[in-house]
Formats: structure tokens, C-alpha cells, sequence
């Protein structure tokens, strides 16, 4: 079981001197995963199509596993992703965009992160049959929506999972999601409906590949099951096989996965989240443990210095909490800051030292692949020149 709130103190002094912080949020690399992910970051090199940014070991993997490690679809969904985050403006988002309306959209819309699961991950529920989309249109729009689920999409990636792997001591970069559509029906997939689905499973399929773990429907009736035959033609193979569809015995099956303490009691768990209104809108989870953002805050401050200050002095976590229209993080024990000067230089060391080696492969890799190339250029040379001595004799036999 892994207990919430996160035993911070003693806990990371602990992993502070057993392992290094580093190490956990890269995670164990599998081997049989290590040499594809080293020639596509070769492709790229070579093709000069390796960016600066988002180059890092787990996004090429889930690009690779997207397109089932072929390189050439591999390299065209990626570099459609890179497109699309500069085209959308994804990297100013979390600085920019200030979702004034997200109190009222939970509403109307019951979503939220709550706790984890037994292994680590962050818990992601929604409530679809109390979607009051009528409600919804009158207090946001589509765009501004799947503007806030982007940036939601990438304060998972850069909070929620860093937080949870230093919670778990493991690397977490998946979640396990709970859909609820108690009443929901054909009748709910209306024209908005459809719109807003689509649209977001795009973005997610798209953009965001490789970061569900499973997916729990529960409560499903049979007006949910009618509809569900025409919703699994939007959903690839891989994503079909991660969802459990399930009626209203469903309360065994998510407790087998996600501990008591972590699940709404409106779910059969123990959770109420009463400070904060319930459960869908605490946002209960490490990533909002002072001491853990702290800690990743060295982090995303070394990586902004190595970038060159690309974000212009606002730090990682400071413009996900503003992007939520000033939502402040918070934990719910009030824990205290823990003091971790020499942690922070380690940190910084080994985070410069990752960036570099990984910049240092890459030249090898393509140095190496060059010098082959030569290698090859110089053996058909030879031939060439064996071929054209050939012909010289040739032709002086014939002008005897």
C-alpha cells in the first residue's frame, strides 16, 4: 500500500542518501527498449530533425510504441507532434492561459486527479453521467476546454508524474482512470458531445500516446453498451485493450488497484475530501506535497538554466499553479519545507550530466554511422577503380 498523504520527511531523507533523485524520476531503462530508442534518436540527428527539447529517453519510447517501433511512422507522428506543440503554442500555455471558468466547469462537468493507485500513478476520474452540457456551453467553450485538458495533459507529464515516481521511488509515467456513465446513453452523444470527444481523443492519441495505464467504465447500463459499440471504432487496438468495462458491481475491482484512502467514497472507497468541497475538486495527490515540488523545482530550474531561460523566469511549477487561475499548491497536512542544499547540487549535477551524455551519445551514434558510411564510400571506390583498371587493359589489348 502506499500511503497518502506521502510520510515526506524521514521518507526522502532516506532516498536522498540511498538513491539518487535522478536516477528515480529517469526510471530502470528496459534493454530491449534502450537500442530502438538509440537509433531513433540517431534518425533524427542525422535527418536534423532532433530537437532541442522533448528528445528525452521516455517520449521517444512512447512515439516508438505509438507506431509499434517502426521508425519511419515513429518519426512521422513525432515530428507531427512537435508541429502541432508549436503550431497550438502548447509551450505558452501554462504561462498564458488562465482558465477563470474552472471552478464552474467542475460543475457541470465532474472531473479530477485524486490520489493513486497501489503502484504510484496518479488516479484521473470523471463522472459523465452528471454532464450538464447545456451548463457547460454557458459557462466555457469547447476551444477554451481542450485548451485547459492540454494544459492539464502537460502538468501531468512535467508535475504529477515526477511527483508520483518520487512518492513511489519508482519512475510513474502512466495513469489509471475511472469513467463513471451511470444513465449515460446514446441520448447523451449529442453533436457538442461528439465534438468534444473527438477532439480530445485526437489530442491524446495524438500527442499525448503511451501514457494510459487502464481505464475502468463502470456503472455501465445498456444505453452505455449501445453506445459503446460505436465509440470503440474512434480507439485503436492498444487503447481497446487497457479499458474494463463494467455494471454497478464494480467497487472489488478498483479497490484491487487503488487503496481505500485514495478512492471517493461515492466509489466505494473511504475518501471525502471535505476541506476541499469533495473529492473531484481537491486535486489530492504528491504533486501538491510542498516538499516533493520543492524538489522538483531544482529540477525544473536547472533545466531551464541549461536551456537558456526559455521560459522566460517563471519556473515549471509556479505557471501550472497560475494557469488554473491562481489554484495555489497545497498539502493537505501542511507539511513543512524540508532543507536539502546538498541535495539540490547533486541534483543540478546529475541533471547537466544526463542532458550532456545524452547530447555526447548522439554525436558518437552519428560518428560512428558516418565513419561507416566512409568506410563503404571507400570499398565501392575500390571496386570502381579495380573495374576501371580493367577496362584500361581491355582497351589496350584492343588497340594491339
Amino acid at each position: 500500500m502506499l500511503p497518502y498523504p506521502f510520510k515526506s520527511r524521514e521518507s526522502l531523507k532516506r532516498t536522498g542518501k540511498s538513491k539518487n533523485l535522478q536516477v528515480i524520476l529517469e526510471g530502470v531503462h528496459d534493454p530491449k527498449d534502450e537500442k530502438p530508442v538509440d537509433s531513433f534518436r540517431e534518425l533524427l540527428f542525422l535527418e536534423g530533425q532532433l530537437p532541442g527539447k522533448h528528445n528525452d529517453y521516455h517520449t521517444l519510447l512512447r512515439f516508438l510504441r505509438m507506431r509499434d517501433f517502426d521508425l519511419s511512422k515513429s518519426k512521422d507522428a513525432f515530428l507531427n507532434y512537435l508541429k502541432w506543440r508549436e503550431d497550438y503554442g502548447v509551450d505558452a500555455i501554462p504561462k498564458e492561459f488562465k482558465y477563470e471558468e474552472f471552478k464552474e466547469v467542475k460543475k457541470c462537468y465532474p472531473h479530477g486527479f485524486h490520489g493513486v493507485d497501489r503502484y504510484g500513478r496518479p488516479v484521473y476520474i470523471e463522472k459523465l453521467g452528471m454532464v450538464d452540457l447545456d451548463a457547460f456551453s454557458q459557462v466555457t467553450t469547447i476551444e477554451r476546454f481542450v485548451k485547459y485538458h492540454v494544459s492539464e495533459q502537460e502538468k501531468t507529464l512535467n508535475l504529477r508524474y515526477p511527483a508520483c515516481s518520487i512518492a513511489a521511488k519508482r519512475h510513474i509515467a502512466s495513469t489509471t482512470s475511472i469513467l463513471d456513465v451511470k444513465g449515460v446513453g446514446v441520448s447523451n452523444f449529442s453533436k457538442p458531445a461528439r465534438s468534444l470527444f473527438m477532439e480530445i481523443q485526437k489530442i491524446d492519441s495524438n500527442y499525448y500516446p503511451e501514457t494510459l495505464h487502464r481505464v475502468f467504465i463502470i456503472n455501465a447500463g445498456s444505453g452505455f453498451r449501445v453506445l459503446w459499440k460505436a465509440l470503440k471504432a474512434f480507439l485503436d487496438m492498444r487503447t481497446l485493450a487497457k479499458i474494463q468495462v463494467l455494471g454497478s458491481n464494480y467497487q472489488s475491482k478498483l479497490l484491487e488497484v487503488i487503496d481505500p484512502c485514495d478512492l471517493p467514497n461515492s466509489l466505494g472507497g473511504d475518501c471525502t475530501c471535505s476541506d476541499y468541497g469533495g473529492c473531484l475538486l481537491s486535486d489530492k495527490g504528491p504533486w501538491n506535497n510542498p516538499e516533493i515540488t520543492e524538489m522538483l523545482q531544482e529540477v525544473f530550474e536547472t533545466e531551464e538554466l541549461y536551456n537558456n531561460g526559455e521560459n522566460d523566469g517563471i519556473t515549471s511549477v509556479e505557471a501550472f499553479a497560475s494557469s488554473m487561475g491562481g489554484v495555489q499548491i497545497k498539502d493537505a497536512d501542511n507539511a513543512s519545507t524540508m532543507k536539502h542544499g546538498d541535495l539540490k547540487q547533486g541534483m543540478e549535477t546529475s541533471y547537466v550530466d544526463k542532458l550532456t551524455s545524452q547530447k555526447i551519445q548522439s554525436l558518437e551514434a552519428a560518428l560512428k554511422d558516418t565513419k561507416t558510411k566512409i568506410q563503404a564510400l571507400e570499398a565501392a571506390l575500390e571496386d570502381t577503380k579495380t573495374v576501371l583498371k580493367g577496362l584500361v587493359r581491355h582497351i589496350e589489348e584492343l588497340k594491339r
